[in-house]
């Protein structure tokens, strides 16, 4: 009840509803929509029949018809028939923390093809020369370098997921959570496509396909020498042509060998605080551990100076309504993508280690 006070007199009266069809003035959501601005832009279809602006009902729905925040039935009904459910945050899933990328010195580039030289051989020749030969200047010795024309064409990384509408405008973390998922989709082919892309088609040419890079396998060392030892004779290839490594790839399958080696009285022979963790590192060089190379296989390189990785458009989501019928469904597709483009400008500057048998 509210009191009216008129006179000194106590009158009791009923409140009148504001959010029922009996009051007063009352309109329903029809005629709204045909009142509202929004409707009579089209001017009875003289502006065509597409609204430029969608029509927004003022104030809580539920509310204007009198409806509870009561549930009757729930879907399968396990979590109860009353009430008001607490929803509970979508976990989201751990993200592969070690990438390709970390070793690489990233470029920008504005251009859709890379051309560059890449360097197939050296042959050094210098020495030192006397002043004259005979009764003749002494001619100087001459080197030789092959090279050859590389053209590396930025590709392109996509996906895309498709979420009705009202997910995005009413559940803003499910949305953060599409987006992050898109983002680190294309980070997963992207490591897969600078180690093993094959060049055909859509794919980059990665470091493994790439013609020229230097091998070597385990079996063909020392006995006794293990999957760190291999690593090692790696890296040492890698210096003999006159490169500086700076990482190593390798699956975590072998990277668990690695660190569980140990010797012949039990003891891990790589030395690190196991209770503290330790700093992914062999042989003084970082280490990626990544699912994107294959087992039993190792990268050794110069990811720094013997090639280099390009972003042409680095990731990007959009979000449109147009693809095939979304639009009258009210869904909306969310697209990922990426550019990039790998320039693998010394070959043997990596050495790819095989784990095929200890020698």
């Amino acid at each position: 009840e509210v009191k009216a006070w008129a006179a000194g007199v106590d009158a009791p009266q009923t409140a009148p509803s504001l959010f029922t069809p009996q009051t007063e003035g009352f309109k329903s959501l029809g005629q709204e929509f045909i009142d509202s601005g929004e409707f009579k832009a089209l001017m009875g279809g003289k502006a065509g029949y597409t609204m430029n602006t969608p029509f927004s009902v003022n104030g809580d729905i539920t509310a204007r018809y009198g409806v509870k925040d009561v549930y009757t039935s729930l879907p399968g009904g396990t979590p109860g028939d009353f009430g008001t459910p607490q929803r509970l945050g979508i976990v989201e899933r751990a993200k592969r923390t070690s990438r390709v990328r970390d070793l690489f010195d990233i470029q920008q580039t504005n251009t859709n093809m890379i051309e560059y030289f890449r360097v197939t051989g050296f042959t050094n020749n210098s020495a030192t020369v006397a002043e004259r030969d005979g009764g003749s200047f002494a001619a100087k010795p001459q080197s030789s370098l092959a090279v050859t024309g590389v053209q590396a064409p930025v590709r392109t990384i996509a996906h895309y997921e498709v979420a009705h509408r009202n997910v995005l405008d009413d559940e803003p973390t499910l949305r953060g959570i599409i987006d992050n998922e898109l983002l680190y989709g294309l980070r997963l082919t992207e490591d897969d496509q600078i180690l093993n892309g094959d060049g055909t088609g859509s794919n980059l040419t990665g470091i493994r396909n790439t013609s020229g890079i230097q091998t070597l396998n385990w079996s063909a060392g020392v006995a006794g020498d293990s999957r760190i030892d291999a690593v090692r004779r790696g890296i040492t290839k890698a210096l003999l042509a006159y490169y500086e490594p700076t990482g190593v790839i390798v699956h975590p399958n072998d990277m668990e060998d690695i660190e569980l080696t140990k010797d012949d009285e039990n003891r891990h022979i790589m030395v690190m605080s196991v209770s503290l963790g330790a700093e992914a590192r062999l042989w003084r060089l970082p280490m990626v551990s990544s699912p994107a190379i294959t087992e039993g296989k190792a990268l050794v390189g110069s990811f720094g100076i013997g090639a280099t990785l390009y972003d042409r458009m680095e990731g990007t989501i959009l979000i449109a309504e147009q693809h095939s019928d979304l639009f009258i469904r009210s869904a909306v597709a969310v697209l990922a993508e990426e550019r990039i483009a790998l320039a693998v400008k010394r070959p043997e500057s990596f050495v790819e280690v095989s784990f095929n048998s200890a020698p």
